[in-house]
């Protein structure tokens, strides 16, 4: 029931530099880890709720508009190879990490209107777990159990790069081993989503 390529795709997306995961590294560089750990409650729960509405929303548009699902892959795929394209552009500039102290609220906030729902939603997630109360659980639980560990990485990543411990661990390739994997993914995306609106 579960495939590998959900994982895959899961961990790579949440492992992609975005406004959520730069907060979790900017904590980590500020905070420590002890108080970085309340973070995850906040990040867990902003895409839980991003998923389940966009989820449900193009289930229930589904009915009425069958084409959406398939623009929405477009869109996601589309929105993935741009993501690339930007990732490997900025590899070579500084990641800004030292930003304030952050908090849960704003974590929450910026997880919940993170593009990444979306992609998540309509491309990750299986459509029939949005027609399944039960396969739903099952997914958004394994979602769920990945977000932990990424998110820790995310928080040791900025504590490690603050203290440049690692050569080779360091924004630009970090960037653009993200930005191929990502373009690896949207390319049969894309593909996908056009031989079915065609």
């Amino acid at each position: 029931m579960m495939s590998w390529l959900f994982i895959g795709l899961v961990v790579t997306i949440l492992f992609t530099p975005g406004p959520t995961n730069m907060l979790l590294a900017s904590s980590g560089v500020r905070s420590g880890l002890k108080t970085s750990l309340q973070l995850i409650p906040a990040e867990t729960l902003g895409y839980l709720i991003a998923i389940t509405a966009w989820g449900i929303m193009i289930g229930y548009v589904e009915q009425h508009l069958p084409v959406l699902p398939k623009v929405l892959q477009l869109f996601s795929a589309s929105y993935m190879f741009f993501l690339a394209i930007k990732l490997w552009k900025a590899a070579k500039q500084e990641l800004d990490i030292q930003q304030p102290l952050v908090l849960p609220r704003e974590l929450f906030i910026a997880t919940l209107f993170n593009p990444k729902g979306l992609v998540f939603s309509s491309v990750i997630f299986p459509k029939m777990v949005w027609h399944s109360l039960s396969l739903y659980l099952f997914y958004i639980g394994i979602f769920i159990l990945l977000i932990v560990p990424i998110a820790l990485c995310w928080i040791l990543l900025g504590r490690y790069l603050a203290q440049n411990k690692i050569a080779w661990l360091n924004p630009c390739n970090l960037q653009r081993t993200a930005s191929v994997v990502l373009v690896s993914f949207s390319v049969p995306l894309s593909y996908s989503a056009l031989i079915r609106l065609y």
